[in-house]
């Protein structure tokens, strides 16, 4: 990792699960040269880790609020991210 990569954590709320958001969070994710996981929490929402350039990372950050066609966010939570992040992107 390079010391300009930036590192977040997003919760994503809303109708989230079951409408392939996290398949979809993974082909961007790929797409903007991102490394980290997205994987469904117990109470509905999505968790994402990522990790990348500030730029890639806030072009992501943004994306989480639209998602894929079926999914209706009503949250995104951002937060920096202390823990580590390896290669590629995993779908949890």
């Amino acid at each position: 990792m390079s010391g300009a990569d930036k590192i977040v954590r997003c919760v994503v709320s809303g109708r989230v699960q079951g409408v392939w958001y996290r398949a979809s969070t993974k082909n961007k994710a790929i797409e903007l040269d991102l490394r980290g996981s997205v994987r469904n929490l117990g109470n509905g929402d999505v968790e994402v880790v990522m990790a990348g350039t500030a730029d890639a990372v806030m072009t992501m950050c943004r994306w989480l609020w639209k998602g894929p066609p079926g999914a209706r966010v009503s949250g995104v939570v951002v937060a920096e991210h202390d823990g580590e992040v390896g290669p590629g992107f995993l779908v949890a």
